[in-house]
């Protein structure tokens, strides 16, 4: 039996038919990497009462999507949107704060920078406090929100561009590649030439190589 498609703008319709409009959509990229940024996107797409444009309907969870087609939909989201922000959070944020409490600040930031600002805000997994922003936290939701879906392809296509250029500068690493995440390339590497400064100093990996 065939499987329905997944509507992708029903919490958006739900909550637009309620009075309740603009609806954000926000998610990061990078958070389970051990090197690089750590990059957040909100976006506002066009109400559920419109219908969106031809170019945005291929819209789905970045990480089920090809480079080019999420490089594509990139460009279309910053064309269409109502608004996007993106917030990129510092390894040196990361290693004082922790991974979640400096996602969960560059949520904030990335949040409130939206104009206009939005009513409601849905987000990818867990909720988002101090954000005075009513909210739901949707359970894989970059697979069932247009909205955190957009968030999340321009996260991801933001942050792979910025590990792409920090190959450039550290080449041994492989970062273009691997965009930062363990792979056993990468162990290689951080093996043969330790971590650069562009490596989150408080993971166990490599914490466990600088002898910390």
């Amino acid at each position: 039996m065939a499987i329905p498609p997944v509507d992708m703008r029903k919490h958006e319709d739900a909550l637009e038919r309620s009075g309740i409009w603009p609806v954000a959509g926000a998610d990061e990229a990078g958070r389970g990497a051990c090197a690089g940024p750590l990059v957040i996107a909100s976006v506002i797409l066009p109400p559920p009462s419109l219908q969106l444009p031809e170019q945005l309907l291929g819209i789905a969870d970045s990480k089920l999507l090809t480079p080019g087609k999420r490089d594509f939909l990139f460009d279309q989201i910053n064309q269409f949107a109502l608004a996007v922000t993106i917030v990129c959070v510092s390894v040196e944020e990361i290693d004082s704060d922790g991974v979640h409490a400096a996602n969960i600040a560059g949520m904030r930031r990335a949040l409130l920078a939206l104009n206009p600002a939005p009513q409601y805000v849905l987000t990818d997994g867990f909720a988002i406090a101090g954000v005075g922003i009513p909210g739901l936290a949707v359970w894989k939701g970059d697979q069932v929100s247009a909205a955190i879906a957009a968030a999340s392809i321009i996260a991801k296509v933001t942050r792979d561009r910025i590990m792409v250029s920090l190959d450039g500068q550290f080449p041994e690493y492989g970062f273009a590649q691997h965009k930062g995440y363990i792979t056993r390339a990468h162990e290689s590497a951080l093996k043969a030439h330790r971590p650069s400064t562009v490596h989150r100093k408080s993971f166990s990996n490599i914490a466990a190589l600088l002898g910390s």
